[in-house]
């Protein structure tokens, strides 16, 4: 059975694998959704290439993996600016020499700071929410589908990462963000059915809250502000990057072969009530 799960030999492409920071909670390693994802499909024996488009990120992402990355199929690091197809392609072509991509992991994307409602977003963090996060998965998805055509694949995967926003909208104002997280959900299921046929799987990832780094630093040490937030969520707690990852794993392998043009929703139950919950510690988990 454990053998579905496996991607041993399966070449795997990540972009916005990078994490801006790597800190250690008690007992539990904290990093981008990027990093865990890149970590986990690593241990299930995928030869990686990562990218990022931040040199900083895919440095910090190389000690990471130094320190706590199985040691199994082959690393490769690249940067890469989604939104420019040219280093898009490339990116994908670095894996011609090893028999072309089987997995594309389209999870780069941007919240500029400037979004906000019809009146407030700016027109420059519209262009770059469209640029990198629509432009820039459909980037993805077409080089992957010319990769596996060109290699002769019979089946791939590709998942793209959206948002429960892009589902249900958001309580507070960020327009671009979610218009991007909605179109890629679209994007993702018309891509599936028209390339079905082709053994090419496509499906969205829509993570509800996530304990990330950039989360922490939001949120930071007052715990009014954190207990506002989590007296939402059914469980009571933000759900975990190697929460989501599992579920990237579980669609990168063969466990998932006929799962397409879904929306797998990693959100704790929140897209589903409304009602607050009794906060609870995820130290307790573990």
């Amino acid at each position: 059975m454990s053998d579905l799960f496996q991607l041993t030999g399966r070449n795997v492409i990540v972009t916005g694998a990078g994490g801006y920071r790597l800190r250690m909670l008690p007992r539990l390693l904290v990093v981008s959704v990027g990093t865990q994802i890149a970590l986990l499909l690593a241990k299930a024996g995928a030869n990686l290439l990562l990218s990022d488009a931040s040199a900083e990120a895919l440095c910090s992402l190389k000690e990471t993996f130094e320190m706590h990355g199985p040691q199994q199929g082959m690393v490769l690091y690249k940067i890469c600016d989604v939104a420019r197809e040219d280093e898009v392609e490339s990116l994908v072509k670095r894996f011609d020499e090893h028999g072309g991509v089987d997995v594309m992991f389209n999870n780069a994307g941007v919240f500029p700071s400037s979004d906000g409602d019809a009146v407030e977003v700016s027109q420059e963090a519209w262009d770059l929410t469209y640029n990198v996060n629509i432009k820039g998965t459909w980037h993805g998805c077409k080089h992957a589908v010319l990769s596996m055509r060109r290699h002769g694949k019979t089946k791939g995967s590709v998942i793209n990462t959206s948002s429960i926003v892009g589902l249900i909208g958001s309580a507070t104002a960020q327009l671009a963000y979610t218009t991007s997280k909605g179109a890629i959900i679209a994007m993702t299921r018309e891509l599936a059915i028209v390339h079905a046929r082709e053994g090419i799987r496509f499906n969205a990832l829509c993570p509800g809250p996530l304990n990330t780094p950039l989360m922490q630093d939001y949120l930071g040490a007052e715990s009014a502000r954190r207990a506002r937030r989590e007296v939402h969520l059914p469980q009571g707690r933000f759900g975990e990057p190697i929460e989501q990852a599992a579920v990237a794993l579980f669609l990168a392998s063969d466990a998932s072969s006929f799962v397409n043009a879904q929306e797998l929703v990693v959100d704790g139950g929140l897209t589903k009530v409304g009602g607050p919950s009794t906060p609870f510690r995820v130290q307790d988990l573990f």
